[in-house]
């Protein structure tokens, strides 16, 4: 059971934000650009989970968020050690808004970041410590920060520094990280900040769509000392890392995510299980994931009955798990990942060379190993395994291993870019009598005729069937996200030209006497149109309108008249 109690910051008024007596900016506007709130979710022997404390206390969460927020605040595996536990997880949001920052920075980002305004990251510092004086015999308590943005390093950190503080002074501790916060600058990609938070400075840069792959940042230059905490990455997983345990597969684990196949991950802990979870979904980078994954998924969650019913399709989403109950109750699952902890895994370097075919619901402590009967469409790349068994840092595995994919992904879609180029009008086919042409329609076998001549084996070595693995693909959500991002980009470029088209085009009485008036005034319309989308202050716009003037000035007075005559068209030349 979950309780969801009152009050929030009672003690936290908005005479305590810095705020310059000039300044418009009301309280919690800044820190709400960054985070949706901070949550205090504690254990009660009577209630179960509760929601104590909410910073700011008008967050908006709907009581089936509350309750999804509250079980997955806390790990549902079972220790009996006092202990510290980190992770995150994901959840729907009710409601899908968001700021002008917020949004220019959804569209500014870069494709593969996975922020999406229906969806919060909850990141969690839970902990658990032997207290006799509880009937329970431990004090159980977590504090959640809640955002849409999956900046996974910057708000682990602070999540941290917020939590260490809250179980040392309590709720002042947070009031402070609350105010600290709220001084932070808007979040804009591409940016590098310092940002303070209770007694020290982080310093990072947002990921900008402008970033080159690889490319090292380096716009902050201050001398590093005890109270600067530097983050190189805010949100990028280590790959090499987290998929350790299933690297000599990790091509086939590619094509799985690629294709967006039901994944089931299967770890003892949360923090395992998450960042197995994020590592799968940065797989495909630069291509965007755009099935669902829930980094922590429990038995109490909303939509635990959508993900887990014995339906005819499994749905398309990557799960994290940690209760053994998921044994059992997804056995069904075509795609099953059991994996140890880290310390286990270094331990034991060994992994099979094959997958496992068949996953038994009915054994509890199954091995390790990747359950699947899935036939991979290419062949698996001897070369990579080979450079990552080599001696060497982990630094240096993880950048091969991440070039390698990312070279794969590319090689991938590259085939897709240029047959999608090919479907673009040619400026020569734009006239200004003519609508704005749009892209033709992208037709599935001829893109894969093109393959033979132009696929993905001019650019990668791995031998294979790739028109199969397109096949897969292009009924998968990812190809269906990625195809409507690409055609509305393409659409606006077209447009562009379009704009250019009309105000380069010389349109004088000569070529006006060869159209007839239903042309003329189509074509005036059109340019009104135009002008209407666009911003006053633009360049493009005011030649549009000198266009209109040069047409109304040759034409005969009965059109002139019949023009003139749009109210529309009347307040432009105004």
């Amino acid at each position: 059971m979950v309780l969801i109690t009152g009050n929030s910051m009672s003690s936290f008024s908005t005479s305590s934000i810095d705020v310059d007596s000039t300044s418009s900016i009301p309280p919690w506007s800044r820190f709400n650009q960054w985070i949706h709130s901070i949550c205090i979710v504690m254990f009660d022997l009577e209630l179960g989970q509760v929601l104590e404390v909410m910073y700011p206390g008008d967050a908006i969460l709907s009581a089936q968020e509350k309750a999804n927020i509250c079980y997955l605040a806390f790990p549902d595996s079972n220790n009996a050690h006092s202990r510290d536990t980190k992770y995150h997880f994901r959840i729907r949001r009710s409601q899908s808004d968001v700021t002008s920052y917020q949004q220019s920075l959804i569209l500014n980002s870069p494709s593969n970041l996975p922020i999406h305004p229906q969806f919060l990251y909850g990141f969690v510092h839970f902990r658990q410590e032997r207290d006799l004086s509880i009937p329970r015999g431990f004090y159980q308590k977590s504090v959640v920060l809640l955002s849409i943005i999956p900046f996974f390093h910057l708000y682990s950190t602070i999540i941290e520094k917020i939590a260490l503080g809250y179980f040392e002074m309590g709720e002042p501790a947070i009031e402070a990280a609350c105010h600290d916060m709220d001084q932070w600058g808007p979040p804009i990609a591409g940016q590098s900040f310092q940002l303070p938070i209770m007694g020290t400075v982080i310093q990072c840069r947002l990921p900008s769509a402008c970033d080159i792959p690889f490319t090292q940042f380096d716009d902050i230059r201050l001398n590093v000392s005890d109270g600067i905490i530097k983050i190189k990455s805010i949100y990028e997983p280590d790959i090499y890392k987290n998929l350790q345990s299933v690297m000599k597969h990790i091509q086939l684990v590619w094509e799985l995510v690629i294709t967006g196949e039901p994944l089931l991950i299967m770890a003892s802990s949360p923090t395992r299980v998450a960042s197995i979870v994020q590592s799968l979904v940065a797989l495909i980078s630069p291509l965007r994931y755009a099935s669902d994954f829930r980094p922590y998924f429990t038995i109490h969650d909303s939509e635990f009955r959508e993900y887990t019913g014995r339906s005819k399709h499994t749905a398309r989403v990557i799960l994290g798990v940690t209760n053994p109950f998921f044994v059992k109750a997804l056995d069904h699952w075509p795609h099953i990942l059991k994996v140890s902890d880290v310390s286990e895994i270094d331990s034991n370097d060994k992994q099979s060379d094959k997958t496992r075919k068949h996953w038994d619901g009915r054994i509890l402590d199954a091995k390790d190993g990747l359950f699947t009967q899935y036939k991979p469409f290419l062949q698996r790349d001897e070369g990579l395994l080979k450079k990552l068994s080599k001696d060497g840092p982990s630094e240096m595995h993880s950048s091969v291993l991440q070039r390698h994919l990312l070279e794969l992904t590319q090689s991938f879609m590259i085939p897709l870019e240029r047959y999608l180029s090919s479907l673009m009008p040619l400026r020569k086919e734009m006239s200004p009598f003519k609508s704005i042409p749009s892209v033709r329609p992208f037709v599935i076998q001829n893109f894969l005729m093109t393959l033979e001549e132009a696929g993905p084996s001019l650019t990668c070595g791995i031998k294979g069937d790739w028109t199969g693995l397109y096949r897969r693909f292009i009924v998968c959500p990812s190809f269906a996200e990625w195809l409507s991002s690409r055609s509305s980009s393409m659409s606006q470029q077209i447009k562009s030209v379009y704009v250019d088209s009309l105000c380069d085009t010389m349109i004088d009485k000569e070529v006006l006497a060869q159209r007839h008036h239903v042309e003329i005034v189509d074509l005036v319309l059109r340019i009104r149109q135009r002008v209407v989308e666009m911003e006053s202050s633009s360049v493009k716009r005011n030649q549009l309108i000198s266009q209109i003037r040069n047409i109304l000035n040759c034409v005969d007075d009965d059109l002139k008249c019949v023009l003139e005559s749009n109210c529309s068209l009347r307040d432009i030349l105004a």
